[in-house]
């Protein structure tokens, strides 16, 4: 596609083009940070006034029952599981990703300390997204019980890392900063080969790229439903954990909704059967009611054709950065590989926040990732070629302008 007109052509022969029809995209937007907040699906705004005004509204309290509110996470979960490869049953949509990774890596931890409590180093990667080493540095001091955390980095690499002391691995399937995405399966048996267990953040990879939880043999997942599942800002987590494990103990996050019978009121604790028991507190209806639009439409899209519209995309950008950019100071950090890159391409700059600010001017909307890199995120269910097309143009001509000197490019926002 080496001209708009070639690339014009290419989004009318585009299986997944009709999708774009089903979301609110503000015009004159190219946007490209679904990776970060996906755009609203047009069904929502109905979905929304259907659930405040119908069945909050009228039904009030009756609608725990009326309008199936106390099935939701469950019933969200079993769509979701079809996009990652989970069977009926085990998954839930709850919480969030943070208070999620919190629950699966409590719950991976006691499975290691009666299988092999001499067992106490839980691996990472130094450029996970940050609030997976968080979590992994509070359950440690929590614990008390001498558990470390180790990185793989440019010094150690996963293989290394990966020895008879391990007994969590805790990965992201594509990572935020580079998109790099692993071979789960592969990953997955080298650390059941050591005996570790493995949990996956699958934030950046969920509604991307295929996912197969089941085949892959993993122990746990969790993830959000607002990127490129577009269920709203802040819109609830999900959890998946495999059957294997999700009896033999309960999460610590004990609250009334993970129990067996909640409207018992009893006195003690007693978990309930399956994946329910991994709920905690009584859940957020209004914005989960919502990321039931984000689903039906990616469950309307063939996963291996958004994939090969994700690498077509994203191999265009490259290549028409590359010819026009050349002169300008960008780094590619995305792999170049397809087996190794996800959903997002990601470009060094010295002055990338500036860069990417002039850019949301001009009405391409990225974002900024310290340290200097520029995060365009391509979701094939509303992004065309010919998005890509114009993405490039204006990017080069905010770099040949250096419009991005300007001083209001500088001015940094609380949000990046």
């Amino acid at each position: 596609m080496h001209t708009r007109e070639a690339c014009l052509q290419a989004d009318q022969q585009d299986p997944l083009a009709p999708l774009k029809a089903q979301f609110d995209i503000p015009a004159g937007v190219l946007y490209m940070d679904g990776n970060s907040l996906g755009v609203l699906p047009k069904a929502a705004v109905a979905r929304s006034a259907q659930v405040i005004q119908q069945e909050w509204g009228q039904g009030l309290i009756r609608s725990w029952n009326d309008a199936s509110w106390f099935e939701l996470p469950s019933r969200l979960g079993d769509k979701l599981g079809r996009l990652i490869g989970a069977g009926t049953g085990q998954v839930v949509v709850t919480d969030t990703t943070s208070l999620n990774l919190f629950k699966s890596l409590a719950a991976a931890i006691r499975i290691q300390q009666q299988a092999a409590p001499q067992r106490k180093i839980i691996v990472s990667e130094r450029d996970n997204f940050p609030t997976d080493l968080y979590m992994i540095q509070g359950m440690i001091d929590l614990l008390q019980q001498g558990y470390e955390m180790r990185l793989v980095d440019e010094d150690l690499s996963l293989e290394q890392a990966l020895d008879d002391s391990v007994a969590v691995l805790l990965l992201s399937h594509v990572n935020y900063r580079t998109g790099h995405m692993y071979d789960m399966a592969d990953v997955t048996a080298q650390a059941h080969a050591r005996g570790a267990l493995t949990i996956w953040d699958l934030a950046h990879a969920a509604g991307a790229v295929p996912v197969d939880l089941t085949g892959a043999n993993a122990d746990f997942a969790v993830g959000c439903t607002y990127k490129y599942l577009n269920g709203g800002p802040g819109a609830p987590a999900f959890i998946w954990v495999a059957p294997r494990h999700t009896d033999h103990f309960w999460q610590p996050l004990s609250g009334w909704w993970g129990h067996q019978r909640p409207f018992d009121m009893a006195v003690n604790y007693e978990p309930a059967g399956g994946i329910r028991r991994y709920l905690c507190g009584t859940q957020p209806i209004v914005s989960l009611s919502l990321v039931e639009c984000g689903l039906d439409i990616s469950l309307q899209a063939d996963m291996n054709e958004v994939r090969r519209k994700s690498l077509a995309l994203t191999d265009l950008f490259i290549a028409l950065v590359e010819s026009r950019c050349a002169r300008h100071p960008l780094t590619l950090v995305t792999p170049r590989e397809h087996a190794h890159r996800g959903s997002h391409v990601s470009l060094r700059h010295p002055h990338g926040y500036a860069v990417m600010q002039a850019l949301i001017a001009r009405g391409v909307i990225g974002d900024y990732r310290e340290p200097e890199v520029l995060r365009f995120g391509f979701t094939p269910l509303y992004f065309g070629y010919t998005d890509v097309w114009d993405a490039v143009e204006i990017l080069t001509d905010v770099l040949d302008s250096e419009i991005w000197k300007q001083p209001e490019f500088s001015r940094r926002g609380a949000v990046t």
